[in-house]
């Protein structure tokens, strides 16, 4: 895929949640909410001060995030839906056995 964002947007690709509850009911499609978790595809230079200075990236390609239910712009890029959202959008960095697990 060929697509950067700019400034301060990362292009994030949803996980999916687990089909089945913990006590083992399969949850139906049109009862499933859309997952607030995503894997970080690509982020752009980062946002810039006033003063013109470079604001680094806090996330990374690769890095495991949570965001907010309404948050970001949904695309198609190559076939896939992607979201496209500003970094301030992005509540967390998912590190740890969780994140471990879940990928």
């Amino acid at each position: 895929m060929a697509f950067t964002p700019l400034h301060d947007r990362v292009l994030v690709r949803r996980i999916e949640g687990e089909e089945k509850t913990a006590g083992g009911l399969i949850i139906p499609d049109n009862a499933k909410e859309k997952p607030q978790e995503g894997e970080v595809i690509s982020v752009g230079e980062g946002a810039r001060k006033d003063s013109g200075e470079l604001i680094p990236m806090a996330v990374k390609a690769g890095d495991r995030i949570l965001f907010g239910k309404w948050s970001g712009t949904e695309v198609k890029i190559d076939g896939e839906e992607l979201l496209i959202m500003k970094e301030s959008d992005i509540l967390g960095i998912m590190t740890g056995a969780k994140a471990a697990k879940a990928a």
